[in-house]
């Protein structure tokens, strides 16, 4: 077994044997680096262990899963100093902490104003990081940066976009908005613009791929933290709850959100819909039907005091909204009454202009079919997604797809 240091300490210690600097620098038993502030160990720690939550890991798990990458031991309580703030991970443990949490080892210990430049950065890919820099550019080059008034309306218009329009397009542009927007997040006001579309940035990767989706649900849940709006605190989580609800993934990290959500404010309003019917999701893909159909009345009862209009956007719940929810969730349950109901509801209201969102009714038919034992669920599935242009396809129907099909099998 190898022995490292698990923190940085006040001074400098000497190897407990004779080894050169660049062995000892490697192994982690030498520190070249000053203590970090007692404000850094303090960001350090939050880091982890809001990574640690949204991977759904005890502390005891990830001291296993370190002590397994690391090749030395390492316990729980070496996991809660280093979250307390206590102290901090050597940099040999940085390096395990970041494979083990899946994220770049820089991201645990960047400035908080480098954020949304380094996760836009890597999430991106190569070939459009050129599109983007000139986005960024020809905004510095404009005599003003853009206003309050002037980035409202962008939410707005992102809210619409992502209902008609292809994950890969949106992703472009809000890569290239939120790389302008990092230079301008000193207020609150900023930082709530942030969080709405860093929310709906998570929402173009796919919630089975993990990281990227979780990670920027993470930044969007801090980002409107610092705007101190109660609303958007709650919104961010309960879209973000029932985004991984829906597409039955990071479960736990769904879970987590809506309970963050409700914990803020549980009075009625958009955000504790989204909330609330994630974690009616989350309890039916978990098999507890009855808990499941509780959360579903409580969501009825949250949409009737705070149900938006007919609006096009993704930050409105409209009725027909609602019942696609419900419609899914339903199929999941096996519960052809509460799913024929719903989906006769959404489609009643569910305006043309929208075909992606049929396409999800008609995929729910084959999931319902699916799970019963016909074989057909599947094929009426891929006849939906196939009559859909190619360009109005979502990562969620492909997930949707791919669940049907694991269903039929």
């Amino acid at each position: 077994m190898v022995w490292a240091p698990f923190e940085y300490t006040p001074y400098r210690e000497s190897p407990p044997y004779s080894v050169t600097v660049e062995i000892a620098e490697r192994v982690g038993l030498l520190h070249t680096q000053d203590s970090p502030s007692s404000a850094k160990r303090w960001e350090i720690g939050r880091t982890i262990k809001e990574l640690r939550q949204a991977l759904d890991l005890s502390q005891a798990r990830l001291a296993n899963l370190l002590a397994n990458a690391g090749g030395a031991t390492v316990d729980r309580s070496h996991i809660s100093r280093w979250e307390n703030g206590r102290c901090a991970p050597s940099p040999y443990w940085l390096r395990h902490l970041a494979v083990v949490l899946q994220v770049p080892m820089e991201l645990l210990t960047m400035d908080r104003r480098n954020f949304l430049t380094h996760a836009a950065g890597t999430a991106i890919a190569p070939v459009v990081a050129s599109d983007l820099l000139s986005s960024g550019f020809d905004a510095a080059l404009r005599s003003a940066a853009p206003s309050a008034e002037e980035w409202e309306a962008k939410v707005v218009e992102y809210g619409k976009a992502y209902m008609v329009e292809g994950a890969a397009e949106i992703q472009k542009r809000l890569a290239a908005d939120l790389l302008v927007l990092q230079q301008q997040v000193e207020d609150p006001h900023s930082w709530s613009v942030a969080a709405r579309l860093a929310t709906l940035y998570a929402k173009t990767f796919p919630g089975s791929d993990g990281v990227k989706a979780v990670t920027w649900y993470r930044y969007a849940a801090r980002f409107a933290d610092r705007s101190e709006e109660d609303q958007v605190r709650v919104w961010v989580r309960g879209r973000a709850a029932i985004a991984l609800g829906y597409e039955g993934a990071a479960l736990g990290v769904a879970d987590l959100l809506s309970q963050q959500a409700l914990a803020v404010d549980e009075r009625p309003s958009l955000g504790v819909v989204n909330a609330v019917m994630g974690q009616a999701h989350v309890a039916a893909l978990r098999g507890d039907h009855d808990r499941a159909l509780e959360l579903v009345e409580d969501g009825r009862r949250a949409f009737d005091s705070a149900g938006s209009d007919d609006a096009p956007s993704d930050y409105a719940v409209p009725w027909w909204r609602f019942n696609v929810f419900i419609s899914l969730l339903a199929a999941r349950l096996g519960d052809e009454r509460l799913a024929d109901e719903a989906q006769a509801e959404a489609a009643r209201h569910l305006p043309d202009s929208l075909p992606r969102f049929k396409t999800h009714l008609e995929m729910h038919r084959g999931l319902m079919l699916a799970r019963q034992g016909d074989p057909s669920g599947s094929d009426l599935a891929q006849s939906a997604l196939d009559q859909l242009p190619p360009e109005k396809h979502s990562l969620t129907l492909r997930l949707l797809m791919e669940e049907i099909q694991a269903a039929a099998a």
